[in-house]
């Protein structure tokens, strides 16, 4: 698959929205990120190297990293 993002910390990442009730369309709507690329990362569909798929990642907490606006 394309992620470089081990599967453990993309679960971590889906179980602290959980315990925030926070569905990832309101996470991505909350950071200004389409919801289906915060699943294509919660999923591994991402390789999370640049753009918005980088910038949810990061957001996330399950890639260090900067985020420049």
């Amino acid at each position: 698959h394309a992620t470089c993002v081990p599967e453990q910390a993309r679960e971590a990442a889906r179980k602290r929205l959980e315990e925030q009730g926070i569905s990832v369309k309101a996470f991505a709507q909350k950071h200004d990120l389409h919801p289906s690329t915060v699943y294509a990362v919660l999923n591994g569909q991402k390789k999370c190297l640049r753009g918005e798929a980088h910038r949810a990642a990061v957001i996330l907490g399950i890639k260090d990293g900067v985020i420049t606006n």
